[in-house]
């Protein structure tokens, strides 16, 4: 492997070309845009004591929403020392505004669903519907809380969440080239090992060529379709191929670290483990009130660049070196087999030679001791 091959500068200069592109990514993700847009909802509460049904229209959406979100957050009119703690039964239809302006119901029925609410200081966010994927321009939301009659109310507030459409369009672009960057590091390493026979190949190798077609799953040229195609099954192949790199990763790494568990290694890799697990809960607490004021899209990025970028440096690491076709065909081409005897077998002559070696001294005697006799 290259690994053993590098020198001490190589090497180094591999982790700064590692570091300085997980950096960029992280970069671009602080400056892109936010992941989620939101927007209050526009509804009409003719009387709060009564509380009747809210009808709630969205704002007029794209595909590059990709899913939608509705919420709500109750106001009552209670001191800020008390606290309230009530489950309520919700109900919610919702109806598609096609382009036309035609509304057309979406499901079969009113949907109930048992929500809690949760007031101290102020009342937790609910979540009244969430749309998967998104078949019509806009949506109108009939929202029903007839078990809360009997509490104070004084307001209850409608958002709006959606993805940044130009959150969306920055997502196609970076998976697309994640997806072309990884068919040129597989195809790489494909030609690699092409003149290895697979019983030449190690445990990495194998890994390797298992890892690098599943980070191209991993990264969905598929995902561009879910734009023009309102359909579930897109995103759930989207989440399968996630899964299946992530725990094809784990399962890589559980091989690798228990190839390594022998003697001292074994304690030795468990502390060195447990220091960075306390480091990495430092660093977590220290920068989380950092984080908070963080776009989403910085995480975004940084988690898929970081997985590409380590499979990028795995398959340099792994791939064979220079020398070792040379060696390779060394060991295998019979012309240089005499290279592998030992140096024993060269000087003192191996059992087939000191054979006819015995024999002869054995007649020689025989032939001196007759000419005495005669």
């Amino acid at each position: 492997m290259r690994l053993y091959t590098l020198s001490k500068r190589h090497f180094v200069l591999v982790f700064v070309v590692f570091f300085v592109c997980f950096g960029l990514t992280v970069l671009i993700g602080i400056n892109g845009p936010k992941v989620i847009q939101t927007s209050e909802a526009h509804f009409s509460l003719n009387n709060s004591k009564k509380l009747k049904p809210i009808h709630i229209r969205s704002n007029p959406l794209s595909t590059y929403n990709q899913q939608l979100w509705l919420t709500c957050v109750v106001e009552l009119n209670q001191s800020k020392e008390m606290s309230t703690q009530k489950n309520f039964l919700m109900t919610v239809k919702v109806d598609g505004v096609a382009r036309d302006g035609t509304t057309m119901f979406i499901h079969n029925k009113v949907h109930n669903r048992t929500r809690t609410l949760s007031c101290r200081e102020k009342c937790a966010e609910i979540i009244v519907a969430h749309l998967g994927y998104l078949n019509y321009t806009q949506y109108m939301v009939t929202v029903g809380f007839e078990d809360l009659l009997d509490l104070p109310l004084k307001e209850v507030n409608f958002t709006w969440k959606t993805y940044d459409p130009a959150f969306s369009q920055m997502e196609i672009w970076f998976r697309f080239v994640f997806v072309v960057l990884t068919f040129i590091v597989t195809c790489l390493f494909a030609h690699s090992l092409r003149k290895f026979s697979m019983r030449d190949w190690g445990m990495e190798h194998k890994w390797m060529s298992i890892l690098l077609p599943l980070l191209l799953l991993y990264n969905d040229p598929f995902f561009p379709l879910s734009f023009l195609v309102n359909s579930w099954a897109l995103g759930t192949l989207d989440d399968l191929f996630q899964s299946l790199f992530l725990c094809a990763l784990l399962l890589f790494w559980l091989c690798v670290y228990h190839g390594i568990r022998v003697q001292g290694m074994k304690v030795f890799f468990m502390v060195v483990a447990a220091v960075y697990v306390l480091y990495l809960l430092f660093l977590v607490v220290r920068a989380c009130s950092e984080l908070r004021h963080m776009p989403y899209v910085a995480e975004f990025l940084s988690f898929y660049g970081l997985l590409n970028f380590y499979l990028y440096t795995l398959a340099f690491v792994y791939s064979p070196s220079k020398t070792a076709l040379y060696e390779s065909q060394l060991k295998d081409n019979p012309a240089f087999s005499m290279l592998n005897d030992s140096d024993d077998d060269v000087i003192y002559g191996s059992d087939y030679e000191e054979m006819p070696l015995q024999n002869g001294q054995a007649i020689r005697a025989q032939y001196k001791e007759e000419s005495e006799s005669d």
